[in-house]
């Protein structure tokens, strides 16, 4: 039986943060849109985002905060679709929300929220939308003819919003860049990116009863540093530290740690050892870390004695071993726990200012199935906005 072949202006495949958008501001522009969402419901990802609240945007966003092979081409959608533009969209619909350390802005309620809005916002702007509907095959004529699980369809632009190959049992695939590659696109390596890592075995025989500690640190992958949180689990190390700093780390490298950022372990222990103090070294040390952490520090690096007893160079041997603490991971948790990933189709194939091919007229590349890959804190959802919102306009 022939199926029917339905015709409208922009297709977009994929329901989730970058493709919403672009839908809601090209249906505003009076362009007839269809969404496709192989999920049975748009936006899975954004609903678990953010432990369930969604970290929507960032205040303090630059092209700084990204890692892509050309670190210049975010800055035109960035500039053109602020963190500003999206809370106000958010301000409108009355949610609430709150921000949290360093400019993160999070919902009050639920991510729920976030998609509700969204959802209102493209049937305000007569935006069609297709859940439980997989694209099978997607062919060029004058426009794009895209096969779905609901019957075929015409449109003069595509845009692709499908993802990356983060966190495959929420429906993650290669489709986009599946899709990039017909139509002859160079796409660039995919890796996990904001992902725990794994201890190589020697050091996950010392430190994997550690599970459940965390402490404030300064973790280095490069030149790249990042003060916050770091948490042992039973593989190696994660927490936001450790995330920020594994989109930087390359196999074979080292992340390098300071357990005691701003803590002159130095001067303290001269002091003490000066007062004349009966106190173990590690129980000088357990005043600036938890004590697990620093019970097992000193059993494997240094046997703990009196401070009095201590001289100036094993001092400073200690201080040096909780400053500089090098860890060479023996890999990362992978796709399946990371949030995002780095790589995808290359910028040098797309316009910094529609997210077009260039080679490809009516075909367009949005969100993480880009090479732009954001921070942890908002970042990533503030590149689909504005890659969405880029895209919206030009269609």
């Amino acid at each position: 039986m022939k199926r029917m072949l339905s015709s409208t202006d922009v297709l977009v495949i994929g329901g989730g943060a970058a493709g919403l958008l672009c839908a809601i501001e090209a249906g505003k522009r009076g362009r007839r849109v269809v969404v496709l969402e192989h999920n049975r419901e748009i936006g899975r990802k954004i609903v678990i985002s953010g432990g369930g609240r969604c970290n929507f945007t960032n205040l303090h966003t630059r092209a700084e905060n990204f890692l892509s092979g050309n670190p210049h081409f975010a800055k035109s959608a960035l500039a053109r679709y602020t963190p500003q533009d999206f809370l106000r969209l958010v301000e409108r619909h009355g949610i609430p929300y709150h921000e949290k350390t360093l400019g993160q802005l999070f919902c009050d309620r639920s991510a729920r929220d976030i998609v509700f809005m969204l959802e209102a916002e493209c049937a305000a702007a007569g935006v069609r939308i297709e859940t439980a509907c997989p694209v099978r095959t997607v062919a060029r004529n004058s426009g794009f003819v895209v096969d779905s699980g609901q019957g075929i369809w015409e449109a003069k632009s595509l845009v692709i919003a499908t993802g990356g190959l983060s966190i495959p049992r929420m429906g993650a695939t290669s489709f986009g860049y599946d899709i990039a590659r017909q139509f002859g696109l160079n796409v660039l390596e995919c890796h996990p990116a904001l992902v725990p890592v794994t201890f190589g075995r020697p050091d996950q025989a010392k430190y994997s009863g550690l599970a459940g500690v965390s402490a404030e640190v300064v973790v280095a992958a490069g030149k790249c540093r990042f003060r916050e949180k770091m948490l042992f689990t039973h593989r190696g190390l994660s927490g936001p530290a450790i995330l920020q700093a594994s989109s930087y780390w390359k196999t074979g490298g080292f992340l390098e740690i300071d357990l005691l950022p701003d803590v002159d372990l130095v001067s303290r222990l001269r002091e003490r050892r000066s007062a004349g103090d009966c106190s173990e070294t590690r129980t000088i040390v357990s005043r600036f870390l938890p004590k697990r952490l620093t019970d097992r520090w000193f059993e494997l690096h240094s046997p703990s004695k009196p401070v009095a007893m201590v001289g100036d160079r094993e001092i400073e041997t200690i201080a040096r071993g909780l400053r500089e603490w090098r860890v060479e991971p023996a890999g990362t948790e992978g796709f399946e726990k990371a949030e995002v990933t780095a790589g995808g189709v290359d910028t040098a194939e797309l316009s910094s200012k529609t997210m077009e091919a260039r080679k490809v007229l009516g075909l367009y590349f949005v969100g993480e199935v880009v090479d732009v890959t954001g921070q942890l804190g908002g970042f990533n959802f503030q590149w689909a906005w504005a890659s969405g919102y880029s895209a919206g306009q030009a269609v």
